[in-house]
């Protein structure tokens, strides 16, 4: 079974920086390892539905950003580590979230949470005005 561990998020300033990583372990019951598996993050906010942040393909060399963190928020992953990270700049508080590291063993990048195989149990990350 494979298990996303994301690290801890935390409280930051309007206009800081955070970044989150995500530690896959583990194996599927069809075998497949983290290196095979697109990854990504999605957040939610209090009240509102689960959006989508950033994707990233099994090599890296493909990646989704969310339009309303471009610019300012970028994804990358370290295979070698079994990790995936979300560094996040110029943050607002529009930013502050529970964010959710997913892998997706279908599709090269994901925009939408159907489809995620995995789910990581969530980091909150609060930024303060």
């Amino acid at each position: 079974q494979v298990q996303l561990v994301e690290s801890r998020g935390g409280l930051v300033q309007a206009g800081g920086s955070l970044r989150l990583s995500c530690a896959a372990s583990g194996r599927a019951t069809s075998g497949r390892t983290f290196n095979t598996y697109s990854m990504g993050w999605f957040r939610q906010a209090p009240g509102k539905e689960r959006e989508f942040v950033a994707a990233i393909s099994w090599s890296g060399g493909s990646t989704s950003i969310a339009d309303s963190v471009k610019g300012r928020f970028t994804i990358s992953r370290d295979n070698a580590k079994n990790t995936v990270y979300l560094q996040m700049n110029s943050l607002k508080p529009e930013d502050t979230a529970v964010y959710y590291c997913a892998a997706d063993g279908s599709r090269a990048v994901f925009t939408s949470p159907q489809g995620i195989n995995y789910w990581g149990q969530g980091t909150q990350v609060t930024v303060s005005s």
